[in-house]
């Protein structure tokens, strides 16, 4: 008998009609003896209006309010679920995730779990029941309840089935798998049988539809993840070790693999900062203690020992990254700061590019060619990724994943 961890998004359970279908998925892995337990987001666009009430009655909530709020979405999700599923004889009991057993740290906002106890889902496992989990959530050493920041139910997901040792993850969404690029971007887009956790740890962090967390928790225990749609009985795609798992190596480490993107970017520069040591520090002390995280670094080569340096942020965060920053440009003597929210970034991925040249100079030529400005690049082993003009990002897209061949 199999142990699966199922985990269906916000889109799969928009509606009571929605939820009911996904019940009936559910009872027919139940049916072919597998022990399910389910893990489940907040229903369509719950979170969002619920941001918008909280910003209706306070200009800057607490966080810890704000991590009870949000976490309700998933609750009103789990308990519906639970009750579709005894509706059509399935025996089921939802959970929050203090009562899964998630344990995390203290940071509202973007916790992260620190310990997983599936006792007590272990226990209704044990007894054929169905097990519901609200994602996204956990409870702090202080009994408060905290969530783990967007698309945290796919870290939950993984999570959880690394603690009871399933078989695998399955991630349930709108899209039936991975692609070489975003279909409703690129029409022929190709969808991959299975990926790396290298490439997909990439397309992740740099814009494809999972949460990069989960991705790095499955790669660290070796956990497949499937990602498949919640509607269609198609295949999708599996997240897997790819060398050790027996797929086509040779195949995938000689070639992009896919190109994402990211619309939600803002730039800062602070302009005419000293060039000496320490400087950098006191740049971005100051944003970690306000907890923003910080992306891409720039720092421009010093002209009579005075710099300009940029980074970016996510885009909600820019008005709090230029206030911090407007206070460090005048403890430090710089100029001035600016910000420009109008940005996106777009990355090609692929192992391929670990030894083999040239990727860097035909992707900047491609985007030349279509008359596209880069405004900041990074790169890693594995990616290389340009900031452009926001109104740009989809022509970027389909120039790179022609250049490419990647379809």
């Amino acid at each position: 008998m199999a142990i699966l961890v199922q985990k269906y998004g916000g889109t799969s359970l928009g509606d009571a009609a929605k939820i009911k279908s996904v019940a009936q998925r559910v009872a027919r892995s139940r049916e072919a003896g597998n022990e399910i337990a389910v893990v489940v987001s907040a229903m369509g666009k719950t979170t969002d209006a619920l941001i918008a009430l909280a910003d209706s009655v306070s200009p800057a909530p607490e966080p810890r309010e704000m991590d009870l709020l949000l976490s309700t979405g998933e609750v009103v999700s789990s308990t519906l679920m639970a009750m579709a599923l005894r509706e059509i004889g399935v025996p089921s009991i939802s959970m929050g995730g203090a009562q899964a057993g998630i344990r995390t740290d203290a940071a509202h906002g973007r916790a992260s779990i620190v310990h997983l106890d599936p006792a007590r889902v272990r226990h209704e496992l044990d007894g054929g029941t169905v097990v519901i989990i609200a994602g996204f959530q956990g409870i702090n050493d202080e009994m408060d309840i905290t969530t783990l920041g967007r698309g945290g139910s796919d870290t939950t997901g993984v999570a959880l089935a690394i603690a009871l040792e399933a078989d695998r993850c399955e991630i349930y969404t709108d899209v039936d798998g991975i692609y070489t690029a975003d279909p409703r971007v690129v029409p022929d887009a190709k969808k991959l049988a299975e990926i790396g956790y290298e490439e997909m740890l990439e397309l992740a962090t740099y814009g494809a539809k999972m949460h990069p967390r989960s991705i790095e928790l499955a790669a660290w225990y070796k956990l497949p993840v499937l990602v498949a749609s919640s509607t269609a009985n198609v295949p999708g795609t599996l997240i897997h070790d790819i060398t050790s798992d027996g797929g086509d190596a040779m195949e995938v480490s000689n070639k992009v693999r896919g190109v994402t993107y990211d619309r939600d970017v803002a730039r800062v520069t602070i302009r005419g900062v000293l060039d000496s040591p320490g400087i950098s520090a006191r740049v971005f002390e100051p944003l970690t203690d306000a907890g923003i995280s910080v992306d891409t670094i720039v720092q421009n080569a010093s002209t009579e020992r005075l710099t300009d340096l940029s980074f970016t942020v996510e885009r909600r965060n820019v008005t709090q990254a230029l206030e911090v920053t407007r206070r460090i440009a005048t403890d430090i003597g710089a100029a001035d700061c600016v910000a420009h929210d109008h940005l996106g970034n777009v990355s090609i991925v692929g192992t391929g590019m670990q030894n083999a040249p040239g990727f860097a100079s035909r992707m900047f030529r491609a985007l030349a060619d279509a008359a596209i400005n880069i405004e900041m690049i990074t790169t890693s082993q594995i990616r290389i990724t340009c900031l452009v003009d926001e109104s740009q990002v989809d022509e970027a897209v389909r120039v790179l994943h022609d250049a490419f061949e990647v379809g």
